[in-house]
């Protein structure tokens, strides 16, 4: 009898001062222009790449179905680890101005709905606004209406801290693309950089060298995708590290790495994280074969002794990954102090 009064009491309250379902609006600014945002958000594939609801766990299993991209597109999920499953769908799509998504969860055939709308604050800023509308739910399961807000809203911060780690590495990128100009020396301040990579040392000679770089990085690229779970563009180019002068020496060693956001947990003992400092450097961009670069290097320590500047380590940023008989399209960076 009082179990019953219990569970009447409960169903009562949740029934007169519960709202069956929830509407809720959540507000963020992202410092990136309006085209490279919606992108992300139109495009299901690079959808899931950031969105912590997918990102948070090792186990989902995610299919995509044409168009993968704008109205119609859709995916259907399954996560057998936390026993969950769904569809998600892009029903609506105004171009750099709105988008609605459906999302069934668990077999619930009452979908949840957001509407993301996309406003430009300037040519770098860009204000996106989330309008949710959750499915109705019975009196026994309202109260899960208490957290989802808080659920979604924690979702969110996560998904746009994964979002700007990914733009920063795409923007890098065509930015860095569309400013080369070749054989000409040109001054740069880096920011600091974690890289994510091996220590090597091997033999100089004529395409030794180059054979164990292109060995070495897929090692990388792969733990880095394969093991890791990263994606393309949740990573900058490639960097090799070495000596400025040891192009002469019989023997080379190295530290090749990949540029990350930030530390993760690795477990093969093979790789290892090192930081790159704030630096100035002298650079220069080369397209070529690999020995040709040495002239490259060689004008940049000419060009520190002319300025009598001090130098530290050479940093050759691969622009094109380095594949075995191409040539390569690289960045060199001497690092100069006085």
């Amino acid at each position: 009898m009082i179990l019953v009064l219990m569970v009447g009491a409960y169903a009562a309250s949740m029934y007169y001062f519960v709202d069956e379902n929830k509407d809720f609006k959540i507000e963020k600014e992202i410092d990136y222009p309006i085209d490279k945002v919606f992108s992300q958000f139109n495009n299901l594939q690079h959808f899931t790449r950031w969105n912590n609801f997918f990102t948070s766990s090792q186990s989902i299993d995610i299919d995509y179905y044409t168009p993968y991209e704008g109205q119609g597109s859709a995916i259907s999920y399954v996560d057998p680890k936390n026993d969950t499953d769904g569809e998600m769908f892009i029903r609506y799509e105004n171009p750099e101005k709105s988008l609605r998504y459906q999302l069934f969860e668990d077999r619930n055939e009452n979908p949840t709905v957001v509407d993301v709308q996309f406003k430009v604050l300037s040519a770098e800023k860009t204000k996106i606004t989330w309008y949710v509308h959750t499915p109705k739910l019975s009196v026994l399961r309202r109260v899960e209406n208490f957290w989802t807000e808080d659920r979604f809203a924690e979702n969110i911060t996560k998904s746009m801290v994964n979002l700007k780690n990914v733009l920063g590495n795409k923007v890098e990128k065509d930015n860095q693309m569309a400013s080369i100009k070749y054989d000409s020396l040109m001054v740069e301040n880096e920011e600091d950089k974690l890289l994510l990579g091996i220590n090597v040392s091997t033999s100089n000679k004529k395409e030794t060298l180059y054979k164990n770089i292109v060995m070495n990085y897929s090692k990388i690229y792969n733990y880095t995708t394969m093991d890791l779970g990263k994606k393309d563009d949740e990573f900058g180019f490639p960097i090799l590290i070495t000596d400025a002068d040891n192009y002469k020496d019989k023997e080379v060693s190295y530290f090749l790495g990949i540029p990350l956001s930030k530390k993760i947990g690795v477990t093969d003992n093979n790789f290892n994280f090192r930081t790159i400092n704030p630096s100035q450097n002298y650079v220069m961009y080369y397209k070529g074969n690999y020995e040709g670069r040495i002239k490259a290097v060689q004008q940049l320590i000419q060009k520190a002794k002319k300025d009598e500047m001090r130098f530290g380590d050479i940093r050759i940023t691969f622009i094109e990954r380095p594949i075995e008989g191409q040539d390569v399209n690289m960045k060199l960076s001497l690092s100069v102090f006085k």
